[in-house]
């Protein structure tokens, strides 16, 4: 992965509201907090209340929306113009909603699980901590995340619920929202950058007065994920690295400017496809694959193939290939909860440092003799 350059959001004054019982001073500026990666937010503190802005939370998207975060301990003294935000919150938060599995780091890093009350499918919830809230009936199961129950959700009455969107046309968030219920599109999974994805966790350190708490546990995640990258640097061989699996007659495969692209970089890996430009992932032929990467020396995230024998089944074709001819082939599927749940789905986001070590050890396993990896497993 090229080196990520910082990202500087400078300082700009901002016009404060009135107060009910004083009015809030108009300097000094607004300071906007310094972010590394991430371009998806900016978090704005104006000494009485904060201002989170969301950009672009979906691919194509040209939106932005703007929220007040008001501490309770203030909020009797303010009074801001509603119109200007799409919400105003009163932190921290003790009820809330979040509808992907991505969202539960968020909550469990800063040690706030317990103001979850709701989720859809919590099958798919790996996590020991938040599997203990389900199983004692603290968290509501919502349905599905395409159709969620509002109807038990709006009898929850969170306070918010953190939602994500794919094109912006999302019904239930829309009923949710006309019910007086804000709700956070999380734009996390748009960034471009492992880092970028994870420094998100400063959002829930916002909505939970935890700011000092979340940027300690980014920097130690940047970190981790530096002197990783660092340990690989030194490695004195190049593995070829096959990515993806078919779907129908489809091999998707990640871009090479994709998270996953990056991850292999730095793991000091030779990803076939790292030169490719295109946004999202690549369709490719079986027989374009098989061209460039029927010598490759690993495979990983053959789709959700648990075993070589699962993936022969498959396709056969897929034998041909050299990786799996030598059995290096290598998967998250099998690190699950104890009801499914894929925990790579639900932590990989929020820790490309462990993403990163795990990559390693399975390119460079010389390096990271005594690591036992979090998400990826050799296939048997």
């Amino acid at each position: 992965m090229k080196t990520i350059p910082f990202l500087f959001l400078f300082l700009f004054l901002v016009n404060c509201k009135e107060t009910t019982q004083s009015k809030i001073n108009q300097t000094p500026a607004a300071q906007t907090d310094t972010l590394l990666y991430a371009q998806g937010f900016s978090i704005e503190d104006h000494k009485d209340f904060k201002v989170l802005t969301i950009k672009n939370p979906w691919p194509k998207s040209e939106q932005t929306f703007r929220y007040a975060l008001i501490n309770k301990d203030m909020a009797p003294k303010i009074t801001l113009n509603k119109d200007d935000y799409n919400a105003v919150l009163i932190t921290p938060i003790e009820k809330i909603v979040v509808t992907s599995t991505t969202h539960i780091p968020g909550l469990e890093l800063l040690n706030v699980e317990q103001t979850l009350i709701g989720f859809p499918g919590t099958d798919y919830v790996s996590s020991e901590k938040t599997r203990a809230l389900i199983d004692s009936g603290n968290v509501r199961e919502l349905g599905k995340n395409e159709s969620i129950n509002t109807e038990v959700l709006l009898e929850l009455r969170p306070e918010l619920v953190i939602g994500f969107g794919i094109d912006g046309n999302n019904k239930t968030f829309d009923n949710i929202q006309k019910a007086g219920i804000p709700v956070i599109f999380n734009g996390e999974w748009v960034e471009a950058s492992p880092l970028a994805k994870a420094e998100w966790i400063k959002v829930f350190g916002a909505l939970y007065d935890k700011e000092k708490e979340a940027n300690t546990i980014f920097n130690t995640i940047v970190t981790d994920y530096l002197e990783a990258k660092a340990l690989a640097e030194q490695a004195t061989n190049q593995p070829t690295v096959l990515s993806g699996a078919m779907h129908k007659d489809v091999w998707y495969l990640p871009s090479g400017t994709s998270s996953e692209a990056m991850l292999l970089k730095d793991a000091n890996a030779n990803y076939l496809w790292s030169e490719t430009t295109a946004k999202g992932s690549l369709s490719l032929s079986f027989e374009n694959v098989f061209n460039e990467a029927q010598d490759a020396d690993i495979w990983i995230s053959p789709s959700y193939h648990p075993s070589l024998e699962g993936i022969e089944k498959a396709n056969p074709h897929y034998t041909k290939f050299k990786a799996f001819q030598q059995g290096k082939v290598y998967s998250f599927v099998n690190s699950t909860g104890k009801t499914g749940g894929v925990s790579y789905f639900e932590m990989g986001m929020a820790r490309p440092d462990l993403v990163l070590k795990d990559l390693i050890k399975v390119c460079h396993p010389e390096l990271m003799e005594d690591y036992e990896p979090s998400f990826f497993k050799k296939l048997n």
